[in-house]
């Protein structure tokens, strides 16, 4: 009973709206159903552009626009699906988006995502107005119960996304000459700006994951994320962002830098070391610690290498954007399509996997330069596991996507 009733809180406020189908009935769910299938045509599309096999959209730096749809398109996806989601739990009395106002969105998304493989037709004026709008939807939405909270207990996610939209703006000023600035060194200021999003969800969604955990299990024990930790490992990344954008050339400041900012990280794990109860034996516990080593081996190597000139940071970001981006998504999927939409959160072989999956893909494309192997091959394997659990994910999940909660409650 008690479960019925923590369930049930948000939904004080649920929209009263007739003939609203499953996939509108909250957030996630239509973002999910949609972005599980998208990234994977994503990966494959420019896995086929790399080893030559198609033209995409106009590549005068390959790079950055892989960086920009993979990061911005794929990720204001995960953004929304955290705010819809989280924040009517977070702030009651904040009225979730369904029905038709999140098809709407969710037609926005789509449009962005169509303009931006469609960009010789149709220009980088059109994508970026598409897809800088979309940002402004979700911050507008966001702003009054984050923002205007008295007790500013969310704001830094806030904070976060009007910086990530405003550096947004400059990368599409920066590509249409507007501004004189480099574009890729604006997308590695946003890759570092996500990092810390993902730090500020970490820490909320251990809190929920790991604590429904116990409950479920009748475990005597709280999982609490201290504050002060991911504040820590925050400030360390963001300095490392700064600093690589004002000194682009190898300075070792840099990476003694990017070492804290790897020892920082880690940092959060103390929180894991519970009072009472042991997660040793909680595979979500391992899943969610996986993500912040993945960031932590990232700032580590990139670190090593300002330190040591030995070349391979674009490799090396791939543990930050392959691995702890790319794990958040895949586990965070899974946890949010489990707990709200009624079912117990537990993991089972094809979650396993896929975290696996995941692991080996992002070794083998950061540390690709010191194996032995064909460089297209090595490419293609790594695609092929990163890309493969978000299609197991896709089909063990649709179904509870597309169906009410199976216990009863809306949404």
């Amino acid at each position: 009973m008690n479960e019925i009733q923590n369930a049930t809180k948000h939904y004080k406020y649920y929209p009263d709206e007739e003939g609203v189908p499953p996939y509108l009935a909250y957030g996630f769910r239509s973002i999910f159903l949609l972005l599980a299938p998208y990234i994977v045509i994503s990966i494959v599309l420019w896995s086929l552009y790399f080893s030559g096999v198609i033209k995409l959209v106009p590549l005068d730096d390959m790079l950055s626009w892989h960086i920009y749809e993979m990061v911005f398109g794929v990720g204001v996806a995960g953004v929304m699906a955290f705010l819809f989601t989280g924040l009517p739990e977070l702030f009651p009395g904040t009225v979730p988006i369904i029905g038709k106002r999140l098809k709407l969105i969710m037609l926005l998304w789509i449009a962005g995502r169509v303009s931006f493989w469609t960009m010789d037709y149709t220009s980088v004026f059109l994508t970026a107005v598409l897809n800088i709008a979309m940002w402004l939807v979700v911050i507008a939405w966001a702003f009054k119960p984050v923002v205007l909270d008295r007790l500013q207990r969310h704001s830094s996610l806030a904070y976060t996304l009007v910086a990530l939209t405003l550096l947004q703006a400059l990368f599409f000023a920066s590509v249409m000459g507007v501004a004189s600035l480099d574009p890729l060194a604006l997308l590695k200021v946003g890759i570092g700006l996500f990092m810390v999003l993902l730090l500020l969800a970490l820490r909320r969604v251990n809190m929920e994951a790991i604590n429904e955990r116990l409950e479920h299990e009748r475990l005597d024990d709280a999982f609490v994320a201290k504050p002060f930790r991911y504040n820590v490992a925050v400030f360390s990344v963001l300095l490392f962002t700064t600093l690589e954008y004002l000194y682009p050339a190898m300075h070792s400041t840099i990476g003694w830098v990017g070492l804290a900012a790897a020892a920082s990280i880690l940092g959060v794990l103390n929180d894991y070391n519970l009072k009472f109860v042991s997660l040793l034996n909680e595979p979500f516990a391992y899943h969610m610690a996986l993500v912040p080593i993945m960031m932590s081996l990232g700032y580590g190597f990139m670190g090593y290498s300002y330190l040591f000139g030995t070349g391979g940071l674009s490799n090396y970001l791939h543990f930050l954007t392959t691995g702890a981006f790319g794990l958040s998504f895949f586990v965070v999927m899974v946890i949010v399509t489990y707990v709200h939409t009624g079912r117990v959160l537990k993991s089972n072989w094809w979650i396993q996997l896929g975290v696996l999956m995941i692991v080996a893909s992002t070794l083998i494309r950061s540390l690709i330069a010191h194996i032995d192997m064909d460089y297209m091959t090595l490419i293609w394997i790594s695609t092929l596991l990163w890309a493969t659990p978000f299609v197991i994910y896709f089909l063990q999940v649709r179904t509870y996507l597309l169906s009410p909660r199976a216990d009863g409650i809306k949404g």
